[in-house]
């Protein structure tokens, strides 16, 4: 199979500060690809990169075969790539279904008809219907404010706003960033019931969590890759555990 997402020799520097040093990455087709290193690694500034929230110095980016490295954000979510951040970003005074079904007019081209109450066009709602079944948005929760509910739903509904884009490819940055264990628990058995649906990339800090989530991981070392690997690979490789000190072991 032909790689979903293809980065090649990706640079991009901060003043003296090389963030990105020649990156070069595949992801496979339905994979879940984590993205480890150290804090100050190049993670996040990777993801931006990725993402079109930040435009690279040197290297390209291919996205199902198209060369996507100067396009913008908007350019390819439309092409197949979606994220979710770091902090979450939803329309937190909004319901949870508003946010669900603003999320899929969005995508749906021509159906925007801001005189018509989107809950009455049944098509709209069916898929934000089904949006929330997929990442488990309980519908006792869907006419509550998204602002007022815990950190772990208003994850959930930051995935579902990626995923109505349809994506060929998901970025995660730091999905459980501020969950305890129970939150963090149930939103990696939500991720690993979507594998397969789709090419997922995943930053993240709980090392639990990717062990358990990732087919493959890349390791990032001051913005250089020095590994690649099988999550068993990535545990006995000495450049790992050296740069970690123990701590991905």
């Amino acid at each position: 199979m032909k790689p979903v997402l293809v980065v090649d020799q990706l640079v991009k520097r901060f003043g003296a500060l090389v963030a990105t040093d020649h990156v070069s990455l595949e992801i496979q087709p339905g994979e879940i690809h984590a993205l480890i290193g150290p804090n100050g690694a190049g993670k996040s500034t990777l993801i931006h990169l990725l993402s079109g929230t930040m435009q690279n110095d040197g290297g390209s980016i291919h996205l199902n075969g198209h060369d996507v490295t100067h396009a913008s954000a908007h350019q390819r979510v439309e092409a197949g790539l979606s994220r979710s951040y770091q902090i979450t970003n939803i329309f937190k005074n909004m319901s949870v279904l508003e946010n669900l079904l603003l999320a899929v007019q969005a995508h749906a081209g021509s159906s925007f008809r801001f005189w018509a109450p989107r809950q009455h066009d049944v098509s709209l709602l069916h898929a934000a219907q089904a949006l929330a079944e997929q990442c488990s948005v309980d519908e006792s929760l869907w006419g509550q404010s998204a602002g007022t509910l815990p950190h772990g739903e208003q994850r959930k509904i930051e995935f579902a706003l990626a995923l109505a884009a349809n994506p060929s490819v998901l970025l995660l940055d730091e999905p459980m960033a501020g969950m305890g264990p129970d939150e963090t628990l149930r939103l990696t058995e939500m991720i690993e019931s979507m594998r397969g649906r789709m090419t997922m990339v995943l930053v993240e800090h709980d090392m639990e969590a990717v062990f358990r989530l990732a087919d493959r991981i890349s390791v990032l070392v001051y913005g250089r890759m020095i590994a690649t690997g099988t999550p068993e690979q990535i545990r006995a490789n000495p450049d790992v555990r050296q740069a970690y000190l123990g701590e991905a072991t």
